[in-house]
Formats: C-alpha cells, structure tokens, sequence
C-alpha cells in the first residue's frame, strides 16, 4: 500500500474504507470485508454512530492494533465536549489510541474543540489531529492562530470537484489532502458516465470507479471510497497496478464542475442538512 508522510512525519496509508451511512450488522460486515481485502485506514465518525461496529470488526478481524490507521471526528454538537467524546470513541472502537481525529465542521466553539484535541495529541492518546469541511480561510486562520497545524482536511473531492484550489493552499500549508465521497456521492452515475472516464477505463481494464480514485491518488490525495458490496470493496482496493498518464489525467481534469454536492460548510442547505446530524 502507498503511503504519504504527515506534517508530525506519521505514516498514512492513501488508500481508506469509508463507513458514511453504514450501520450495525451491514457496517460490521462491510468493515470485516474491507480489512481482510487490505484496508487499513477506517473512517469513521461520532454522527455516524456506528464505532461499536467498526470497533467489533476490528476485533474479529484479528489484524494487529499497530497495522491499522484509525480515523474518527468530533460531531459539532460536541465541541464543548471533545475530551468526553474522544474518550468514548476510544471506548467503541475497542482501542486505546486514535490515529487521527478531526472536527467534522467548522460550525460552534470549533477554537475550544480544537485546543482540547491539541491536548489529547500530546498526551499520546492521538497520533494525529486534524478537520474536516474547513475552507481556506477557515483553515488558516486556525492554523495562525494556535499550537498544533492541522494533519488533514478531509472534504468532500471527486471527478466532479476536484478541490484544484483547495488543494493548492492545502500543499502550501502542509495539510494532507483527505477525499470523502471519492466517487461523487449522489451523481455517482453521471461521472462514471462520462465519455473521457468510460474511455480511458476502458483503455486499462479498469472499471470507471478505479479510474475515478487512482486519478485522486495519482494527484497525491488520500482517498476513502465505501460500499457495502463485497465485490466492489475489493475492486476499489485494486489500483495499485496501473498508472495514468499525463494525457489521461489531463482529460479527467476537465471533467471538474468545481460544484460541491454535499461539503460546502457556506452553503445554507448543507448547513441546514448538517444540522440534522
């Protein structure tokens, strides 16, 4: 598995299973069949409520604590107790270190969340601390204004918003670039769609959701494609043995619509659907 260096120089595998609307026994399972297929980083989060899940399948995976990468976030809602909410994802997962942590959104007392997670870092109960939905501006004024620069930002990037900008200030500020919905949550069928991915897939006896996350992968952004699908879970593992060429990528860049579907922390419905959470 290819990895990439954080700013702390902890290791991080490129290449994730992501859980987002996945629970109980279904999220067990995906998780167990994720793992035993070569993930090693697994996503997960407070308002996703399915850690004990995650956490059983770790269990019955029997993979050493030490080869994994875990990820949780902090649910806005519990900015004012991110400590408490730590200790009890730490409890779930069935572990007694997180690998990285993240606020989920930049909404509430994220300043307070934030300094408790620098806390937490350097107590050793966190390798790495990071956020998630942040924009630029957002991102850089917590960067100026406290201890610790965040590890990783994880926003929502595929085929159809490739985050160019983002990912520029992100590379300037050493912030890893992390994708949630890497095959484009939601208009998933009009990507895998498109002619240039069709053709190129095609070129390389790939499918076009392979394509789509090598394509991140190749432009150095951490990717965590989920499913529930045993077949399509080890398909999304399978892109390590072929590469794009600069052609290729250049027709992928031009699918870019720079449109967000779920991840824009401005917009007031994704506001207002966060909220819900």
């Amino acid at each position: 598995m290819s990895t990439i260096t954080l700013n702390n120089d902890i290791q991080m595998p490129m290449l994730g299973f992501g859980t987002f609307l996945i629970g109980g026994a279904e999220c067990e399972e995906s998780v167990l069949t994720a793992l035993r297929s070569g993930y090693r980083i697994i996503d997960t989060a407070e308002a996703y409520e399915n850690e004990e899940a995650v956490g059983n399948a770790i269990v019955k995976s029997g993979i050493p604590r030490k080869e994994l990468f875990l990820v949780t976030k902090v649910n806005f809602r519990s900015y004012e107790n991110t400590r408490e909410t730590v200790e009890a994802s730490l409890k779930k997962l069935k572990t007694s270190y997180l690998d990285l942590v993240l606020l989920h959104w930049p909404f509430g007392n994220y300043y307070a969340a934030w300094r408790e997670l620098e806390k937490l870092y350097q107590e050793g109960k966190i390798r790495a601390i990071g956020v998630s939905n942040f924009d630029p501006d957002r991102l850089i004024d917590l960067i100026e204004f406290n201890k610790v620069t965040p590890a990783v930002n994880q926003i929502e990037t595929h085929l159809l918003c490739q985050r160019r900008e983002e990912h520029e200030w992100l590379e300037k500020y050493r912030v890893q670039h992390m994708a949630y919905a890497p095959l484009g949550q939601g208009k998933k069928n009009e990507m895998f769609e498109h002619p240039a991915l069709v053709e190129i897939a095609k070129a390389h006896g790939k499918t076009a959701a392979q394509v789509a996350l090598r394509f991140l992968m190749q432009n150095g952004v951490v990717v965590i494609p989920k499913s529930v699908h045993a077949k399509r879970i080890k398909e999304n593992f399978d892109l390590l043995d072929f590469e794009l060429s600069t052609d290729e990528m250049a027709r992928l860049v031009e699918m870019d619509t720079a449109a967000p579907i779920i991840g824009n922390p401005e917009d007031p419905a994704m506001v207002e659907s966060a909220m819900k959470w």
